[in-house]
């Protein structure tokens, strides 16, 4: 089963193809080499996780996706050639029938907000996911500062195995903190959501080094996670600051822990 979360292949994250926010790196995977994808989760509708050419090639070339995003959004992924389309608010949970099999997933609070243009901030939800099979669940964070909902969202669904947290974007503290955690209030935000949780989860750091979007360096963020992962006294193999188009097994880790 294959799930894609905030698909995005353009060069550019703008409403337009010859200004705003360019790639860092390439796309890690190659459009045209992507297995058949079951589900995808959209976040909200920034344009680095809410692609409109990336959409509609997908549901072009993938018609029987299953996409789920927050409340507002199932329109404008229709009119870009979606078809199977759920919204979900917080605290709101689904199954999905796919054809590898059935897919739990939750819609959790997080701290952000949502525009395409000058007219239209917080017209559209914006959420974290939760993602599980069995009794394996990943939180997806997508956006978000720090909030007080991490431990509700812990006890809610976890334990959990694997957890996706936004780490970039951070620079200034001033104008970012409402909006995106830095390392720091990620590892608490780690915390919150491992509980007493045993074993521990894996922490997977995402929203870092593919557009430059704020004032730190490229690289801060993971170099900074990793030395408060160090510091905090955790096991450094449940730490995954993967490079772009790396690929980890998480049955492979569970069965070695």
């Amino acid at each position: 089963m294959n799930v894609l979360t905030d698909p995005m292949w353009s060069e550019r994250a703008s409403p337009v193809s010859f200004a705003g926010p360019r790639r860092f790196v390439a796309p890690a995977v190659e459009f045209d080499k992507l297995p058949p994808i079951d589900v995808v989760l959209i976040s909200h509708n920034h344009y680095d996780h809410l692609d409109r050419p990336t959409v509609r090639a997908l549901a072009r070339r993938m018609p029987a996706i299953e996409w789920l995003a927050p409340l507002g959004l199932a329109r404008m992924l229709q009119r870009w050639g979606a078809t199977r389309v759920r919204e979900l608010d917080w605290w709101q949970d689904t199954a999905l029938e796919t054809p590898e099999g059935e897919l739990y997933v939750g819609s959790a609070p997080a701290q952000h907000f949502s525009a395409r243009g000058l007219g239209d901030r917080g017209r559209t939800l914006w959420c974290s996911w939760v993602v599980g099979e069995g009794n394996a669940r990943t939180l997806f964070a997508g956006d978000t500062a720090y909030h007080p909902e991490f431990p509700s969202i812990g006890d809610r669904y976890g334990p959990f195995e694997l957890l996706m947290l936004p780490i970039g974007a951070y620079e200034p503290r001033w104008f970012m903190r409402t909006v995106h955690m830095n390392p720091p209030e990620a590892l608490r935000a780690y915390a919150e959501l491992s509980g007493r949780a045993t074993p521990a989860p894996i922490l997977l750091p995402i929203h870092w080094g593919t557009f430059r979007l704020t004032d730190e360096s490229m690289r801060e963020p993971p170099e900074w996670t990793a030395r408060l992962w160090r510091e905090a006294g955790y096991d450094p193999a449940k730490l995954w600051l993967l490079q772009h188009g790396e690929t980890r097994s998480l049955a492979a880790h569970t069965d070695a822990a």
